[in-house]
């Protein structure tokens, strides 16, 4: 699995850090840092709440394979 992650699509909301704090952080800058973007099966889970909980669509899931 990979997170992508739509610069010009994100809000920086934090919805995905606050739903998935191991994969996501909001940076001082106040842009989006996506801190695993292949995490393991475990956060599967987490990684698909903060993905459907985001507002601009700006995340996604792909399998390991796809670009």
């Amino acid at each position: 699995m990979r997170i992508r992650h739509d610069d010009a699509r994100c809000a920086s909301t934090g919805i995905c850090e606050s739903l998935a704090p191991e994969l996501f952080e909001i940076g001082a800058d106040g842009a989006l840092v996506l801190l695993d973007p292949s995490p393991g099966q475990e956060l599967r889970a987490a990684a698909e709440l903060a993905v459907s909980s985001c507002p601009t669509g700006a995340l996604a899931i792909l399998s390991a394979h796809q670009p």
